[in-house]
């Protein structure tokens, strides 16, 4: 952060120097007494129009000034952390769109590992509701995770790399890659072949590399867009 400041100079330095002589300050023109404003009279205050701040696009915050993507100060003036930041903006976008649906949930939010994290939870017994958000293999809530990283683009200035869960799914999937990794690292030492997965997401990739890489085997990803998988095999060597 820019570290901005401001000096002031004192009135009484570099401006005090005296009159040279009596007739210099008797030449001096005096205003009459008459046209003084009187003891205690109150001074005329300058009315300035206050002009509102833009907001950011899906939020009530305002936006951004320019040279204001890093860190943005809170009440106390401290520094606010830009993946907390970003979860806050997530989080009010996200809950907008609850509204409109008209459906019920609770948003957690956690910083962890670099990331920032939003859950929705079903507020009562409501989980059947949260589920068309989830969609068929999580394709709604891939495309909700990108309309709030968008969101936060929008706001900061900045790319974001917050990860959604909604109704636990993401918890559930993880499992489910988890075995899948494990399967394939099994099938890659028995045959000594490389072993194609399906095609998956970037987050879910991730998962599965971290175990391959525990079971002591490689995983790479190859293809492109929705194509890009991950192919498992023997380290060489």
């Amino acid at each position: 952060m820019t570290d901005i400041r401001q000096t002031t100079q004192d009135a009484d330095d570099g401006q005090h120097a005296a009159p040279r002589d009596d007739a210099a300050q008797s030449a001096r023109t005096e205003t009459p007494a008459s046209e003084l404003p009187a003891p205690n009279a109150p001074v005329p205050e300058t009315s300035v129009p206050e002009t509102p701040a833009p907001q950011a696009p899906g939020t009530d915050r305002p936006a951004p000034q320019p040279g204001s993507a890093g860190n943005r100060d809170d009440e106390d003036g401290a520094a606010t952390d830009p993946l907390e930041e970003e979860g806050e903006i997530a989080a009010d976008y996200l809950e907008e769109l609850l509204d409109t649906a008209d459906l019920d949930g609770d948003i957690d939010i956690e910083v962890r590992d670099g990331r920032t994290y939003l859950s929705v939870v079903a507020d009562g017994d409501d989980v059947e509701g949260l589920a068309v958000l989830v969609g068929e293999d999580g394709e709604v809530l891939e495309a909700l995770q990108e309309l709030l990283r968008l969101s936060v683009l929008a706001a900061t200035d900045r790319r974001s790399r917050l990860v959604l869960d909604i109704g636990g799914y993401r918890l559930r999937r993880a499992g489910e890659l988890q075995d899948l990794a494990r399967a394939a690292v099994r099938e890659a030492q028995e045959s000594g072949q490389r072993v194609h997965l399906d095609p998956l997401s970037a987050y879910e990739r991730k998962i599965v590399h971290d175990v391959v890489a525990e079971q002591g085997l490689v995983s790479e990803s190859e293809g492109e867009g929705t194509a890009r998988h991950i192919v498992v095999s023997v380290a060489q060597g």
